[in-house]
């Protein structure tokens, strides 16, 4: 089977190969983990505007209900991840370092936790329009990490189409195992899901991009798709980071994304599986985003697992759950060690963007000295996207923003390859991250002195 697998194997040009590190949670199966004594709900869990609370403070509320509404066509409504009593709705810490407004939800101790109004939804019967709008009142989001909201990625602009649906089932990211393990243990509700999504989009088929660290997934996936369903698994070679849009549309299509475009330009439209696969519980169970499967990992964390968690568990409480910290715990980060998020504070609560949680030693995180670019342009050959990031990172050195912008640096997605391979251990995607916000503020500032 491998070898009839290793003959269709597609990818992208350029990127890099580092180690998986997948070995610590791949075999173990997703488990439930209990609803804690209190759960935060930031109103920002997503791109765009604050979800706006519909509860006061002292309000019982049930598992799905609605508690905050969305503000805007770029927003997300916000469901109780339990049954239980609203008891603050002030400033926390929120997992980007700020302090944003929160609700603050006491799950019932004696309750059943049963979902509020379980139904199944007859999406059959649903215009496109309707389907799309179910996904908004869900509070779905992108649950790769980019927690845009998905019923504006599915609203087809005027004068778009849509012929392929793509579902990223990569998980390029190290140590990180939550697709691969809804791959294993979720294929009805991601089957259910793209049929859903064909029939809101129009697309004429689907693909399923898995890469070939997951045969098993692979083999699994194809022996359970539905005969009727027009969609493809498509193995692609392990590589870092084939789970991009751009990166996964030239990967599985053969089609490249021009600078500055989106895929629906090229008539293509990318979920990441465990948002299909929600969307495919939604209309089957009734059920919004309340909850959703994270790997917590690495050698910092005493029992690496896969867990199902409601959202806005506090960190604090995850990590006792899995046995504790080890003693020599350098760093925690919500994501993978590529393109993931330090976490100064511990009592950040889970959102539905943590895909996971890894916790590095002072083994893998220690200082390193940064010494001259060598002009090796091993990062030229990594960059996905065809930067050149030796010339961008010396004109960030010297705070060159403006000729940056001359560079296509809006072009870089940060996914921080080329700080990967650099010999000289400059910190290019840190300087890059840095320049394109000061380029951003500069354009916000010029529209609003034109106003």
């Amino acid at each position: 089977m491998a070898t009839s697998l290793a003959r269709h194997i597609e990818t992208f040009r350029h990127g890099v190969h580092p180690a998986d590190y997948k070995e610590l949670t791949h075999d173990r199966q997703i488990e439930r983990i209990p609803f804690m004594d209190e759960l935060v709900l930031p109103l920002t869990q997503h791109l765009g505007s604050p979800s706006r609370p519909v509860v006061k403070v002292g309000d019982y509320v049930h598992r799905g209900q609605v508690i905050g509404e969305a503000t805007g066509f770029v927003s997300s409504y916000l469901h109780a991840s339990a049954t239980g009593t609203i008891t603050a709705i002030d400033l926390r810490n929120h997992p980007s370092g700020k302090v944003v407004d929160s609700i603050v939800l006491k799950p019932d101790p004696v309750s059943p936790q049963i979902l509020h109004d379980e139904r199944t939804i007859d999406w059959k019967t649903m215009s496109p329009k309707e389907i799309i709008d179910q996904v908004s009142w869900g509070g779905f989001v992108g649950l790769g990490g980019a927690a845009f909201p998905t019923h504006v990625k599915l609203t087809v602009p005027e004068g778009k189409k849509v012929r392929f649906f793509l579902v990223n089932a990569v998980e390029c990211e190290p140590y990180l195992n939550s697709d691969y393990r809804a791959l294993l243990e979720r294929s009805d509700s991601i089957f259910l899901g793209v049929e859903i999504l064909l029939k809101a989009l129009g697309a004429e088929i689907a693909y399923i991009g898995v890469e070939m660290n997951k045969v098993d997934a692979i083999e699994q996936l194809r022996a359970a798709m539905p005969e009727h369903l027009p969609c493809e698994i498509v193995p692609l070679e392990t590589k870092y980071p084939q789970g991009a849009e751009k990166m996964l549309t030239e990967a599985v299509l053969d089609i490249e994304i021009p600078s500055g475009r989106l895929p629906i330009d090229v008539q293509v439209i990318v979920n990441n599986v465990g948002t299909v696969s929600g969307i495919g519980d939604l209309f089957r169970y009734g059920q919004p985003l309340i909850e959703r499967i994270v790997t917590v990992t690495g050698p910092g964390i005493r029992k690496p697992s896969n867990l199902l968690i409601p959202i806005g568990t506090r960190l604090t409480d995850v990590i006792a759950y899995c046995g504790g910290m080890t003693d020599n715990v350098k760093q925690v980060l919500f994501g993978g060690p590529m393109m993931g998020s330090a976490q100064r504070m511990l009592d950040v609560p889970i959102m539905k963007g943590t895909s996971g949680i890894l916790f590095l030693t002072d083994y893998e995180v220690f200082p390193r000295e940064e010494y001259p670019c060598i002009k090796c342009q091993r990062c030229v050959d990594a960059c996905p996207v065809f930067l050149n990031p030796s010339r961008l990172g010396s004109l960030a050195k010297a705070r060159l923003y403006d000729d940056m912008h001359e560079w296509h640096i809006m072009d870089c997605m940060e996914c921080g390859s080329c700080s990967y391979v650099c010999p000289s251990n400059i910190p290019l995607v840190q300087r890059f991250r840095v320049a394109k916000v000061l380029l951003r503020e500069q354009k916000a500032r010029e529209t609003a002195g034109g106003e």
